[in-house]
């Protein structure tokens, strides 16, 4: 089984590339299964139901999120308390809530289960992200054949450390909430895949995402100044590839996906210019 990962989607420029590359790049890449992370889709803060609806059309199985999830919740509450749709949000926050941090999907025969924690490290104090993992799992058990987990986090070093303590247990940990894709891809020891965070779907000439003329700003002034606006240049779909036994739960290989808008206009995914 290979399930593609998709990274944050960032504002109109991101669900532009999600709309024009997904299926191209699930299809390059032998994909069974997408797993997107839209919390940033809707103006780069939050995420609507109309988005929602937009990212299963184009062929999405699961949507994660992270702590912009609340950004929009007014629009999205009723969907996350309705709970009909795949798409989850970080399970540590307390309880009361409106939504669920796990889901499992039939994929090919396959049940895939995908759950969605976040970081404490430089983040708000919520619940513990690593014996709440321990809690998705014992739910799982026995209902999921593959399970993956879309950990949302600032520190490097706590994505790192939750890998770690989950390795041999679940297939994937891909990071999120950094937005800077990382050249650390691997399968750890036990057989998990891990990679610290997958990047963005999006502008890439931007600061994480966000035009980087007013992220600039803000530095320079250190004031809030104008609202942040999503890059719209040098578009590209990132996140990664992990391929896994169905059979075992583990992780087989993991391959960073790094792929520019323009492909998608000239239909050369996978070859060179000339």
């Amino acid at each position: 089984m290979r399930i593609l990962f998709v990274a944050d989607v960032i504002g109109s420029p991101g669900r532009k590339v999600a709309k024009g590359l997904l299926r191209l790049v699930k299809k390059e890449t032998r994909a069974d299964a997408v797993v997107l992370n839209g919390e940033n889709s809707a103006g780069g803060f939050g995420i609507t139901p109309e988005i929602v609806h937009e990212f299963l059309e184009m062929g999405v199985d699961v949507i994660t999120t992270g702590n912009h999830v609340w950004d929009k919740i007014k629009e999205l509450e009723p969907v996350l308390r309705e709970g009909k749709l795949p798409i989850i949000r970080p399970a540590n926050y307390p309880a009361g809530n409106p939504g669920r941090g796990a889901v499992v999907v039939e994929v090919g025969g396959v049940r895939l289960g995908v759950m969605n924690l976040q970081g404490r490290t430089f983040m708000q104090p919520i619940d513990d992200p690593f014996r709440g993992a321990d809690v998705l799992l014992a739910e799982l058990k026995g209902n999921a054949d593959v399970v993956v987990v879309d950990f949302h986090a600032e520190a490097t070093s706590e994505k790192q450390a939750f890998a770690r303590y989950l390795d041999g247990r679940v297939a994937a940990v891909v990071g999120t909430h950094t937005h800077v894709q990382t050249a650390d891809e691997r399968v750890l020891p036990k057989g998990t895949a891990f990679i610290t965070d997958l990047g963005l779907t999006g502008g890439l000439d931007g600061i994480i995402g966000m035009k980087w003329e007013i992220s600039l700003e803000r530095q320079l002034t250190q004031t809030r100044g104008e609202r942040m606006q999503p890059a719209d240049g040098d578009l590209h779909l990132q996140g990664a590839v992990v391929e896994v036994d169905p059979q075992g739960g583990k992780a087989r290989s993991i391959e960073r996906v790094s792929v520019p808008y323009a492909r998608a206009l000239e239909g050369m995914f996978g070859k060179q210019r000339t």
